[in-house]
């Protein structure tokens, strides 16, 4: 007997939280999370977690502020470190020097390779990658201005990742921890 069951998978898409201002001579890369970016990220997980969407796999650009993001998403999710924690499984983290400074084409490229299994994926990102990648899943639902620092837009649909394409992933929710 085949399984006909359609499998719902969700795509979060999360811009990095506030960064501190690049000094002068520091490379982009190395910019920190400002106090209220490590505040924000925080938020943003709780907010994943009350609204049961935590992620079975996580990707996430190299860059500082967005490895410092998923860490305050992750101890804002579980109260514990990113390894995991006592309000649920571990994901399978995958940060990803192609993912700083990409384009949206380069960011679904990496969606695409999720785990097939996976039914959550976070994507943390940076502008306007991850904007033009929202816009592009659900043209209609995308905000004019793209995402804000710390921005949480919930992508739902039925496609396998590799499928995933345009107009596949209608927007379900967004948040903004500071709102």
């Amino acid at each position: 007997m085949t399984d006909t069951r359609v499998q719902t998978r969700t795509l979060v898409l999360l811009r990095h939280a506030k960064a501190e201002p690049g000094a002068e001579g520091t490379d982009d890369n190395d910019r920190p999370l400002s106090a209220r970016g490590e505040a924000d990220a925080a938020a943003a997980g709780a907010w994943l977690a009350r609204h049961d969407l935590l992620p079975d796999v996580v990707i996430c650009s190299t860059a500082r502020r967005t490895r410092q993001t998923w860490h305050g998403v992750a101890m804002g999710m579980t109260g514990a470190p990113p390894e995991g924690g006592p309000t649920g499984p571990r994901p399978t983290v995958r940060y990803e020097p192609g993912a700083y400074d990409a384009h949206p084409e380069e960011l679904l490229a990496l969606v695409r390779t999720a785990d097939p299994s996976a039914r959550s994926v976070l994507l943390v990102a940076h502008n306007p990658g991850v904007s033009l990648l929202s816009a592009y899943l659900d043209p209609d639902g995308a905000a004019d201005e793209g995402l804000r620092t710390a921005e949480l837009v919930v992508h739902r649909g039925t496609l396998a990742w590799p499928e995933l394409g345009r107009a596949a992933a209608p927007i379900v929710e967004r948040h903004t921890a500071r709102d």
